[in-house]
């Protein structure tokens, strides 16, 4: 079951009409409180989320979804008129596992569905594999990295990107690469994407560790690589 809060009719028929013609469950909400109170009663797979709303906006949905253990790890998609790269990383830095700006095609939109929704069925898979890279432990079982022994909270599309750069430590992913296998985008679209989410990947680490950014090092005009910093 998909839920889209958005209060423009208009968008969120059209949108709730395409989900459905693409063989999805999917159910609108005006507001944050109609959309909590179909939460009470079932949790959904994915939650698309305007941030421009009456009353409550859709960061702060967004905030209380991340803060409650029932719903800490649904894949969330913003589908918001605010395009800017500050608006996309205010979104990122909020919990949110993907962004498309407004106006957007539908077959996009079900594309990138499609894609966070294998992305979530992934994680559910049991695994025990741990994998390590200088002062940084992801372990993929529990969905948990730490920093020098402090715990980093990631989105599931930060812990995707960063698992798959560890996977290849030393080895440069381009963009293309990274959005194929974090996201199962297979055409080059929007590359700012990779680059976005980078970023505050690199800043939850330092956060947590001064120069732990280091970790993920940029290669001008080839991609990113993580590997220990000289």
């Amino acid at each position: 079951m998909i839920y889209y809060v958005e209060d423009d009719t208009n968008i969120r028929d059209l949108t709730i009409y395409a989900l459905k013609q693409a063989g999805f469950e999917a159910q609108g909400f005006v507001s944050a409180k109609e959309f909590f109170d179909a939460c009470a009663q079932k949790l959904p797979d994915l939650v698309l989320l305007d941030i421009m709303l009456p009353e409550v906006d859709g960061l702060e949905i967004l905030q209380q979804l991340r803060a409650n253990s029932d719903t800490k790890h649904v894949p969330v998609m913003m589908l918001t008129a605010k395009g800017t790269e500050y608006d996309k990383v205010c979104g990122l830095d909020a919990g949110a596992d993907d962004y498309l700006a407004k106006p957007f095609g539908m077959m996009e939109l079900v594309s990138r569905v499609n894609a966070l929704l294998r992305r979530a069925s992934a994680q559910t898979t049991p695994a025990s594999d741990e994998l390590t890279c200088g002062d940084i432990t992801l372990t993929t079982s529990s969905h948990s990295v730490e920093v020098a022994g402090k715990p980093v909270e990631l989105t599931l599309k930060e812990f995707d990107l960063l698992r798959m750069l560890m996977q290849n430590e030393g080895r440069v992913l381009s963009r293309s690469q990274l959005l194929e296998g974090v996201w199962d985008i297979s055409f080059a679209g929007e590359t700012r994407t990779v680059d976005v989410h980078i970023q505050t990947l690199r800043q939850k680490l330092a956060a947590a560790h001064e120069g732990a950014d280091s970790y993920i090092q940029t290669v001008r005009g080839v991609g990113y690589c993580v590997k220990h910093p000289a």
